[in-house]
């Protein structure tokens, strides 16, 4: 039997010659010889070594994952949390609303000095009649603050406040006809809201601002030549406003009867959903109505002194509500 031995390179020498018997004796491990290195494969146990820092990586981020899933099914289960509580409180509100308007039915009473029975107006425009209401008794206080700043001459510091909290006071009821606008315009759009003499004077759910401007004019002697250049710079710029608004809904007003009379006479179906689709422009006209009703409010409040504005806000006060007791005499009046 031929023997081996290790030679002192590291490689494998046989004691006799012959192919044959290098090809037929078995050999552990692979070699090969390249500029006088050894080279052999990675056994299993060196592989571990190179797999566990990946399997270790893939450990930490499948962790990271379910930390973040565990994150957002949290806040998820606090988002509805805090949404089922909104729509409690927001059902509690209407409810109590609710409660109000059957009373005020009961007792035979209409809604925001309007004249018109509640009984058959939608449910949005019943919930802006009675914020509404409350909006006219804050108006009263507002009023009577105004009254005294002026007849006590408080000073101008203290005299601000009050025209501030009177602008705001506006402010909120602009933000209040929003939200209605949304739910039932043609309420707003009717003046249904208001009393009968108002709506005599009523443009797109509210006051004219170019009339009121003139209105109050003659109501805030004296002014400098300034103030009165911008009043009627004011004024001129509200009117264009004002007839541009006023095209623009004629313009609609002439394209939904032509809607609404074309197509076949027995079936006007495709008719009405086009129309319905228009109508919902007429929320975008009182929008801007009010913006441009609230934006007069607020130059007026720049354009004058803090004891003008006060003035000036005092006679729209007064105004609007001999407008109202106007309706209430006439309402009352003797008939034969």
């Amino acid at each position: 039997m031929a023997s081996h031995r290790i030679g002192a390179a590291g490689g494998l020498s046989h004691d006799s010659a012959g192919p044959s018997n290098l090809h037929h004796h078995h050999v552990p491990y692979a070699t090969s010889l390249h500029q006088g290195f050894m080279y052999a494969p990675e056994s299993p146990i060196s592989n571990i070594n190179h797999i566990k820092p990946s399997a270790s990586n893939q450990q930490q981020s499948t962790l990271r994952r379910l930390a973040q899933n565990r994150e957002a099914a949290r806040k998820s289960r606090l988002r509805k949390k805090a949404y089922v509580q909104q729509l409690e409180t927001s059902r509690i509100k209407l409810n109590q609303l609710e409660q109000e308007l059957q009373r005020a039915r009961s007792q035979g009473l209409f809604l925001g000095g309007c004249g018109v029975a509640a009984g058959n107006i939608s449910s949005g425009a019943a919930i802006f009649d009675m914020e509404y209401a409350r909006w006219l008794e804050d108006d009263q206080r507002h009023i009577s603050e105004l009254r005294s700043g002026l007849n006590q001459h408080y000073s101008d510091g203290d005299l601000r406040i009050i025209v501030d909290a009177y602008i705001s006071h506006y402010d909120e009821i602009f933000r209040l006809k929003g939200v209605a606008a949304k739910s039932d315009v043609f309420h707003l759009i009717t003046g249904m809201w208001t009393t009968s003499a108002e709506r005599c004077f009523l443009w797109m759910g509210g006051f004219r601002p170019s009339e009121l401007i003139k209105m109050l004019i003659s109501q805030l002697d004296p002014l400098t030549e300034q103030q009165v250049m911008g009043i009627y710079s004011l004024q001129q710029s509200t009117q264009q406003a004002e007839e541009a608004l006023s095209q623009g809904l004629e313009q609609l007003q002439q394209s939904l009867i032509e809607t609404i009379a074309g197509g076949p006479v027995d079936d006007g179906m495709q008719q009405m959903v086009v129309a319905l689709g228009k109508l919902e422009n007429l929320e975008g006209f009182v929008r801007q109505a009010d913006n441009l009703r609230q934006q007069t409010l607020h130059q007026l409040r720049r354009i004058l002194t803090v004891r003008q504005a006060a003035r000036c806000f005092l006679v729209i006060g007064e105004y609007y509500g001999r407008l109202r007791a106007l309706s209430s005499l006439w309402a009352s009046r003797p008939r034969e």
